[in-house]
């Protein structure tokens, strides 16, 4: 509800209140302590509570934006991982290639090194 609807309320409130203290609905001359709050308070309380459920109700939204936006950069860093990951593998295997090929040249060379060795003799 709205806070005109609680003002138009607390200032009815009111009026039922000053009708009260002015001994219309008092039956004795001796008041009664009454400890209890009246309906103005608790519509005081309930508009109090109101707005800080309307800062609360905020708050969350504000979280429930910041899940988002978190999870959005979770998925492109995952995204990163994965491109990285595929990359790092085909380093690896370059790597593995020129290795492979380099103990391919020293055991040509070796060969033919061996066998120029024998055969000019």
């Amino acid at each position: 509800m709205s806070r005109c609807y609680y003002f138009l309320k607390i200032s009815q409130l009111r009026r039922y209140d000053q009708y009260q203290s002015n001994g219309v609905t008092q039956m004795t001359t001796t008041p009664i302590p009454n400890n209890e709050p009246t309906l103005t308070d608790v519509i005081v309380r309930i508009d109090k509570l109101s707005t800080v459920v309307d800062k609360l109700s905020t708050d969350v939204d504000k979280l429930s934006t910041d899940v988002e936006r978190l999870s959005n950069d979770v998925e492109k860093l995952s995204t990163d991982v994965k491109r990285f990951d595929e990359r790092f593998a085909d380093y690896r295997q370059a790597t593995q290639w020129v290795v492979q090929l380099a103990f391919t040249l020293i055991a040509s060379a070796t060969i033919t090194v061996i066998l120029t060795s024998v055969f000019r003799k």
